[in-house]
């Protein structure tokens, strides 16, 4: 049929960039993004991770590159910005999906070094990667950044305040930009997810899963696959947030105006809800300790890693 409406949503043909791709939602969005046309570059820490995102994205028929890069280094998230223009000529989207967490008491001795470290990850990496960006997505003509924050980011938990400081801080970000650069042609939109199981999760023991979702999630239950329908809606949205209740805290409303918005995830819940656990909750983020046992979960950016980086072209 001819098509009434002027703005189109597809992004078929369109460069987008994942960063935490290797795993949990920024796989899911690397796998829906690849779906519907995009050409994606895949963009992690973990190399093993990124190149099984990959060849799943080729063997579907889709497009797709990756990058091993440590996004606490500004050198090597300027050198993947140059990396993925000179392999797919330009970037249209970008999704910053690289998040760690650490947690670690007040006045615990290592406690500034948790804190520099997830700020790194959480939300200078951000800033830095728009920064890298900016003259390619304004370039573009209709430039999409979409910035993962938490609703930690307008709540708190305890030992978890480096995780939910960055978190707040990358929602007040993404309102930043929206005011001062939506006016050159480039819209930001933040998610919020609430529990969800992916790699950072995974170390937690199921009896305070279901705690904590009896706590924060109104339908009881924690979500298992993600769908991750909001990333690709909200690329085609100026002056509208998408809003999604399911797994949304009480306190947080999409913000209007502008190009701003606060979205939540659209998610696939599991078959049954969790027993009734009580009404305390335990901490929801685990320090990555249990990383070690399963790389393919690792979160990014973790310490000592080559901030250079590595191209693993596709077919």
């Amino acid at each position: 049929m001819t098509r009434l409406s002027k703005l189109s949503r597809s992004i078929r043909g369109k460069v987008a960039i994942v960063t935490g791709a290797a795993s949990g939602m920024g796989r899911a969005t690397a796998h829906l993004f690849a779906d519907e046309g995009a050409r994606v570059a895949v963009v992690d820490i973990v190399a093993e991770g990124v190149d099984r995102v990959v060849e799943e994205i080729l063997q579907a028929g889709g497009e797709a590159v990756g990058f091993t890069v440590d996004v606490k280094s500004g050198d090597a998230i300027t050198k993947l910005v140059d990396a993925v223009v000179d392999h797919f000529g330009g970037i249209d989207i970008l999704v910053n999906n690289a998040g760690i967490s650490r947690l670690a008491p007040f006045d615990a001795a290592d406690y500034e070094a948790s804190w520099q470290e997830t700020f790194a990850v959480n939300l200078d990496a951000h800033v830095h990667l728009v920064r890298a960006a900016l003259p390619h997505l304004e370039a573009s003509g209709a430039g999409r950044v979409v910035n993962i924050a938490s609703t930690e980011g307008v709540g708190a938990q305890r030992f978890a305040s480096a995780y939910s400081a960055s978190k707040h801080g990358v929602i007040g970000l993404t309102r930043s930009m929206a005011v001062e650069l939506g006016r050159r042609g480039v819209t930001f939109n933040c998610i919020c997810p609430g529990p969800i199981e992916t790699g950072m999760t995974a170390p937690i023991p199921d009896d305070a899963k279901a705690k904590f979702a009896r706590r924060r999630v109104p339908l009881l239950s924690r979500p298992r696959n993600t769908r991750l329908r909001a990333p690709g809606r909200l690329l085609h949205q100026r002056c509208r947030a998408t809003r999604r209740r399911r797994l949304l805290d009480p306190e947080l409303k999409s913000t209007r105006g502008g190009s701003a918005g606060i979205a939540v995830v659209d998610i696939e819940l599991p078959a049954q809800a969790p027993p009734d656990m009580g009404p305390r909750h335990p901490d929801r983020q685990h320090s990555r300790t249990a990383d070690q046992h399963d790389p393919g979960h690792r979160a990014l950016a973790l310490g000592g890693q080559d901030p250079g980086i590595h191209e693993q072209p596709g077919k």
